[in-house]
């Protein structure tokens, strides 16, 4: 088993365009919990989690607000539009029990309930209704639903995920 690099960052959102003359960002919210921007005292921008310290956040049209210490005007938050916005992973909110952040769960070895290796998480899916895991081995693609009548079990520290693969998936 490889083990898996280690995430330092998550994405919460994504910075659509700058708001103003003042260097507002407006940013798309990818985390399920928008009110969690309200309790941010720093944020990393972009592929290189450049460090940036929160002065003001407004949450308006399913969009957050950013206003940061650093940048102050239209021009410089302008550099910063398609970037990612991170939150460090010791900021990261806690997850309830069978939940599990994207990045624990790819390049898990996937097992059948039997036993068989059935390959590994390659990449994770996000539909409407439920997350699908792509998984790539010895007999080419499977794409298994996220749910808990095929998941049976996650084990992190085992890098081991058993399924109950549903007829007609083979």
């Amino acid at each position: 088993m490889v083990p898996a690099k280690e995430v330092l960052f998550l994405a919460i959102g994504k910075i659509v365009a700058p708001r103003g003359i003042r260097g507002e960002l407006k940013v798309n919210i990818e985390t399920e919990e928008p009110a969690r921007f309200y309790d941010l005292e720093e944020v990393y921008l972009g592929e290189e989690h450049v460090r940036f310290v929160v002065r003001r956040v407004r949450l308006h049209k399913n969009q957050a607000l950013l206003q940061l210490e650093g940048i102050e005007d239209r021009d410089e938050a302008e550099l910063w539009r398609d970037a990612y916005v991170y939150v460090h992973i010791k900021d990261a909110l806690p997850l309830r029990e069978g939940e599990y952040y994207y990045h624990q769960i790819e390049g898990l070895d996937v097992l059948s309930e039997e036993g068989v290796l059935l390959g590994k998480v390659t990449e994770i899916i996000a539909t409407g209704a439920n997350d699908v895991y792509v998984i790539e081995g010895a007999e080419g693609e499977l794409l298994l639903p996220a749910i808990k009548d095929v998941i049976l079990e996650v084990d992190l520290d085992r890098g081991v995920m058993i399924v109950r693969v549903p007829e007609g998936l083979r």
